[in-house]
């Protein structure tokens, strides 16, 4: 693939996703009361910058990879002897100056506005474009496969697999992804019956769908926000997932990618068209959310959780142990980043 295009498209998707998670703490700000300091779309030196009316410097940075906000004494949130210190009239407009439920919704605006921007982006498509969708309808098993030896037959239609409902062969093909190593629970319908078979692991499952069984879906804007919504929640259900299935060792680290495969699949995305791209960025903006979630501190999860504990023992976490656990924080994510590197180097030039 042509590296320009995926540089290109790298730049679209994690500029749009990070744009947008930044631009929901900056709202959160405003609306708790507390000040922004700076909010730079891009990172580096800036290019333009100006003050709006609230004195918040506002820059456009030259590298255009997302951006940051900046709120008045958010770094020091747990340095609460230097905000006692200060004079009334600097205390104004600071991060601790506002009740904990006011923190913790700034901490969140980013993830909030990343599920946004997703189920935005699902319901404009649901709704603009038609699809022609392959229903989860069952046209072969393969003798001697473990769907086969399930009891699962020609005909038959899948309706849940491990309690979730199946709509489409998509569906079909991700609970499969997701069932790993584990025993699978399926629920068929046999034309009046109601049928339940466990489906042993194993690589293939032996279905083959009935090409056939296609309908053409065209929503209204009511039900491009359902569908929406839906696949912004079974987008996030299965992200929690795999990360679930990597710390737990059923899958592996291997998987884990970094920019570089962003780049791989926006590239791709943008070469296929608009609808392709858009489904990429609500992917990501999904991605960027969970992991932003996950109980880390230097992550929004992280710093959620800190809110949480410290309102369960009435009391405030600060002084250097807090310094340590930040430390352990971005040492983790240094790691992580590394790991992801490393996984995509290997694979791209070292064949691994």
């Amino acid at each position: 693939m042509n590296t320009i295009i995926m540089i290109i498209a790298l730049l679209i998707v994690l500029g749009i996703v990070v744009f947008v998670h930044e631009l929901g703490h900056f709202w959160a700000s405003r609306w708790a009361g507390v000040r922004v300091n700076t909010f730079s779309i891009g990172f580096g030196p800036a290019i333009v910058k100006w003050h709006d009316k609230h004195g918040t410097l506002w820059k456009i940075s030259i590298i255009p990879l997302g951006g940051y906000c900046v709120a008045y004494g958010q770094e020091d949130m747990f340095d609460r002897k230097k905000f006692a210190a200060l004079p009334k009239e600097k205390k104004k407009g600071h991060y601790l100056s506002v009740p904990a439920w006011k923190q913790a919704l700034i901490i969140a605006g980013g993830v909030i506005m990343n599920f946004v921007l997703a189920w935005g982006i699902y319901t404009a498509m649901f709704a603009v474009k038609p699809r022609m969708v392959q229903l989860p309808v069952i046209g072969q098993v393969i003798q001697g496969s473990p769907a086969f030896n399930a009891g699962v037959r020609a005909g038959d239609v899948v309706s849940r697999i491990d309690g979730q409902h199946v709509t489409n062969w998509g569906e079909i093909l991700l609970a499969k992804e997701l069932a790993g190593m584990k025993e699978a629970n399926v629920d068929l319908v046999r034309g009046e019956k109601l049928i339940q078979v466990k489906i042993a692991p194993s690589e293939k499952w032996g279905l083959v769908a009935d090409g056939t069984q296609t309908e053409l879906q065209k929503k209204n804007v009511l039900q491009a926000a359902y569908s929406g919504a839906r696949e912004t929640w079974v987008q996030s259900k299965t992200l929690v997932r795999v990360l679930k299935q990597i710390i737990t060792g059923e899958r592996s680290t291997k998987q884990l990618g970094s920019f570089i495969t962003i780049a791989e699949y926006s590239g791709k995305a943008l070469s296929m068209g608009v609808f392709a791209l858009l489904s990429i960025i609500a992917l990501l903006s999904v991605n960027l959310a969970i992991i932003n979630l996950l109980p880390l501190p230097v992550l929004d999860g992280g710093y959620l959780l800190i809110l949480g504990v410290e309102g369960v023992i009435r009391r405030k976490l600060q002084g250097r142990a807090m310094e340590y656990v930040i430390m352990g924080g971005w040492i983790l994510i240094i790691a992580l980043f590394a790991l992801t590197m490393w996984n995509d180097i290997a694979r791209v030039f070292l064949g691994y």
